[in-house]
């Protein structure tokens, strides 16, 4: 397996000799605080869902007691009011600013899991330099980003998956191609919104494409995977707690599997999948909370043709969709997840799908007519620059009006 590497800076060496003692007790670590990573400056991808997830998390903490302390250094967000949190730093989201506000408030833990990607990738490096990661542990979110490790892990837990190969040169990638069939996705790893990510038809594609993802992935893994036609995409929403689902939501994509799931039309709660299908989601879902130990939110996206399920990726942070299931279903996936994390006592929300008696249809909005020469066909890299959730009686209703709001 391989190991993510991180270059030390001589702060971070010298943070470990004096970082902060981990709290002994509830009481001190509600003294002490804890800090919540925003999701910095807007762009395709990380949005205002993700602020919405911040907040949420930050009032949640408030709520139990908790001294709250936030990084963000959007102006445009709401987490970076003065009077959401008891101390806000406005300072970019870097390893060694973090490190700093950390020793400063010797706060007892930090959650990185509630803003998106950049707070995310920083969960190994804070780690490695002795911080307090609250909820799931920096290791296992590398398994989960890592698209090598979390293939080898689907593997040896006997999940299906899409025949998948670790990009080691050209050549070999292009006889993989060649073994299971165009058309093949290359996925670079510790992405968001698909970045770099492509479908490639033929070898000149494939050649070009696969430098594309090196690039942006840098030293991470890129895989190449067998990319299956006319299959429905799944989202699966979930909190855990210690490897245990507490409460999950799962939707369907409108378009084929293939869209990104930012520019994708969801209908939750999901209208048109077989008994079967949503058992084989749930029970793989439960079985890669368990391997993992997840502790918080998580998403994973499926994708399943006829009766056949396959595993497409884990997200072991809070998804986009976190907001619209948490007003679908009208219970703050956010705050439970957020007591999980903080080792409070949770309890699952009572939901029953039978008892929702109206269809919610997220769609997504965007600015092609605005930007000269932009190519409108959707794919595998988002290209949204919003979205709307609209509710119905049933989901043509909620369908037409999300397209009308969109």
């Amino acid at each position: 397996q391989s190991q993510v590497t991180t270059r030390r800076s001589p702060s971070s060496i010298e943070f470990e000799q004096r970082k902060p003692m981990n709290a002994e007790t509830l009481v001190d670590a509600k003294e002490r605080g804890v800090m919540v990573l925003g999701c910095g400056a807007y762009c395709i991808g990380s949005s205002v869902e993700f602020d919405w997830c911040a907040v949420s998390c930050v009032r949640q903490l408030r709520r139990d007691g908790f001294k709250s302390i936030i990084i963000n250094y959007n102006p445009e967000t709401v987490s970076t009011d003065y009077d959401e949190s008891d101390r806000l730093y406005f300072e970019e989201l870097t390893l060694e600013r973090v490190l700093d506000v950390y020793e400063r408030e010797c706060a007892a833990g930090i959650v990185v899991s509630v803003g998106g990607q950049i707070p995310n990738n920083l969960a190994g490096p804070l780690a490695e330099s002795g911080a307090k990661i609250l909820g799931t542990s920096a290791r296992d979110i590398e398994r989960a980003e890592d698209r090598r490790q979390f293939s080898d892990m689907l593997d040896g837990m006997g999940l299906s998956q899409p025949a998948w190969s670790v990009l080691t040169s050209k050549e070999e990638a292009i006889e993989f191609a060649d073994k299971v069939g165009y058309p093949v996705l290359v996925r670079p790893s510790f992405v968001l919104s698909g970045a770099a990510m492509r479908v490639a038809t033929e070898d000149t594609q494939l050649k070009n494409f696969l430098g594309l993802a090196a690039a942006v992935s840098a030293d991470k893994p890129v895989v190449v995977t067998k990319f299956i036609l006319n299959a429905k995409e799944i989202e699966f929403d979930a909190i855990a707690n210690k490897g245990t689902i507490l409460n999950y939501a799962i939707g369907e994509h409108l378009e084929n599997a293939g869209v990104h799931s930012g520019d994708a039309t969801v209908i939750l709660p999901a209208q048109r999948l077989y008994v079967n299908t949503i058992r084989q989601v749930k029970r793989y879902a439960s079985a890669i909370a368990r391997t993992l130990n997840i502790t918080g939110p998580f998403n994973i996206q499926f994708m399943a043709k006829g009766e056949k399920v396959y595993v497409i990726e884990c997200n072991l942070r809070a998804s986009r969709t976190v907001p619209f299931v948490s007003k679908t279903l009208n219970h703050n996936f956010i705050s439970l997840a957020t007591r999980a994390m903080c080792g409070l006592e949770t309890a699952p929300y009572r939901i029953s799908l039978l008892d929702i008696d109206y269809v919610c249809v997220k769609a997504p909005m965007f600015s092609f007519t605005r930007l000269r020469g932009a190519d409108p066909t959707l794919g595998v890299e988002m290209a949204s620059t919003g979205e709307v959730a609209c509710f119905g009686e049933d989901s043509h209703e909620a369908f037409m009006q999300a397209m009308l709001a969109a």
